[in-house]
């Protein structure tokens, strides 16, 4: 049994590695058929579904993942990136708040939640995500353009601007994008 599993995983993985996405799905399929509960095949997937634009089916499968495995915070991350595909943002948000309570320090759910919120125009909420995102990822541009535009948004200019002048010190391109999207021309960043 437990070589039958491997073989059906490492035949997956061989074909995800040669890009025939088509032939691992197969391949998971009859995983699935044999164990229905396995969190990998399960997970892998729903992956493969939203690669493909088929959110329904990926969210099925993520649910199913969840019953499974309810405590996996990265289960919760993909079920509310997948609603958030689906539009079904309020969902979504619920989907993130879980993930962040199971893993505190996943970035990307924080990142997940200030994208919904804005989409649902709770713009003090969104800039409370964004910021813990930026905090667990100060590096990367994209919660720092999400907080920007969020400011922008909120009637908050000085904020962006601060924002755009980080920016500006590490990532040169999106600050100068940010500068031509919302109009404000920011001086160079200070040491």
């Amino acid at each position: 049994m437990r070589l039958e599993y491997l073989s059906l995983k490492w035949q997956a993985m061989g074909w995800l590695v040669l890009g025939r996405q088509s032939q691992a799905l197969a391949v998971f399929d009859k995983l699935l058929q044999r164990w229905p509960d396995d969190a990998y095949g399960l997970s892998s997937r729903a992956h493969l579904h939203a690669q493909a634009g088929r959110f329904d089916q990926a969210l099925a499968d993520n649910e199913r993942w969840i019953q499974v495995a309810e405590d996996n915070a990265h289960a919760w991350f993909n079920r509310g990136y997948l609603l958030e595909s689906l539009e079904r943002y309020e969902e979504a948000l619920a989907s993130f708040v879980r993930a962040t309570e199971l893993a505190p320090k996943l970035d990307r759910a924080w990142y997940g939640q200030g994208l919904v919120l804005i989409r649902l125009e709770r713009y003090d909420e969104a800039v409370a995500a964004l910021k813990r995102n930026t905090e667990l990822q100060p590096m990367s541009p994209y919660g720092w353009y999400q907080l920007a535009r969020v400011h922008v948004d909120r009637h908050n200019p000085e904020e962006a601007v601060k924002i755009i002048r980080h920016l500006k010190g590490f990532e040169p391109k999106v600050a100068a994008q940010l500068e031509r999207e919302t109009g404000l021309l920011v001086g160079a960043a200070t040491p």
